[in-house]
């Protein structure tokens, strides 16, 4: 039987220290078939989405994640959104970027991202927005966000995402770990986490044999007690009414040039695909009243 997509979380008896581990194959490739990403965009974006897929379970009922990488590399942008309830979409600016394999026979992704920076928006509602940043270190995801809680969240990590590429560019395993420090922790817990680490091999080679999540976290921190236990689906916000929402919220003077200039509006989600056109009357009808 296939292991589901599912995210848990758990901490270590006895220590201050917890682990969240994901399973988010058939997530990822979701992401693949609705963008047509090649295999470095889809090992870039699966591992963000992976990370944001494990992010969320920080998360209260209503609020919601946005990871952006933005490097200067060839992929451009990557954004990606969480919530509580495990529904995580994303995108990738270029989805169509080929690159010779790295020096490791890997996936170049570390080029592919490029330098640059990485933030992390958590909705809170009732606009309270909390953005945290840090810079890129090696564009490969799993580094990058390693950094990025210990010197914006100070909170010391170790993180590892994975995505293994078939040759049809379907995907075949994806997943990853966080592993966190928590206050008060000493030198002890430090080379407890650090001993679980060294021998752990690939997140893909892990989960290519079926392993679920459990499993992955077992490896990861052995003994740990999963407090948590999360599905995780892909799931885009965007519909009719919203649009026409933020459409409205342009102004009379910008409708009216969109029906002067071109007799209406399409609006394209840049996370799904999905098209949402309107006509000049529709667009009339959305103006605010003088």
């Amino acid at each position: 039987m296939t292991a589901e997509d599912v995210v848990v979380r758990a901490t270590v008896p006895g220590r201050p220290v917890r682990g969240f581990a994901c399973r988010t194959t058939e997530l990822v490739n979701t992401l693949q078939r609705l963008h047509g990403t090649w295999p470095v965009a889809t090992a870039a974006l699966g591992r963000t989405a992976s990370i944001g897929a494990m992010m969320g379970m920080l998360l209260k009922d209503a609020e919601r994640l946005t990871l952006q990488v933005d490097g200067d590399g060839p992929l451009g942008k990557i954004v990606v959104d969480a919530d509580a309830a495990g529904h995580v979409r994303g995108y990738v600016e270029h989805p169509h970027v080929h690159l010779p394999n790295n020096a490791l026979g890997k996936l170049d992704v570390g080029t592919a991202v490029g330098r640059g920076m990485l933030y992390v928006m958590r909705d809170m509602g009732l606009r309270d927005v909390y953005r945290g940043s840090a810079e890129l270190q090696t564009g490969e995801i799993g580094d990058d966000f390693t950094y990025y809680f210990a010197v914006s969240e100070q909170t010391p990590s170790a993180v590892g995402a994975g995505v293994l590429v078939d040759t049809d560019h379907s995907v075949l395993a994806a997943g990853g770990f966080i592993v966190q420090l928590m206050p008060g922790h000493t030198e002890a817990d430090v080379e407890m986490v650090e001993q679980c680490l060294a021998g752990l091999g690939s997140v893909t080679d892990i989960l290519k044999t079926g392993a679920s999540a459990e499993d992955l976290l077992e490896r990861v921190l052995p003994g740990a007690k999963v407090l948590e236990r999360r599905r995780v689906m892909y799931r885009c916000t965007c519909e009719r009414d919203r649009i026409a929402s933020v459409l409205r919220s342009l102004g009379r003077a910008e409708l009216e040039g969109m029906i002067r200039d071109q007799g209406g509006a399409e609006v394209v989600c840049h996370f799904c695909n999905s098209r949402y056109t309107f006509t000049a009357e529709e667009l009339s009808a959305l103006m605010p009243s003088e």
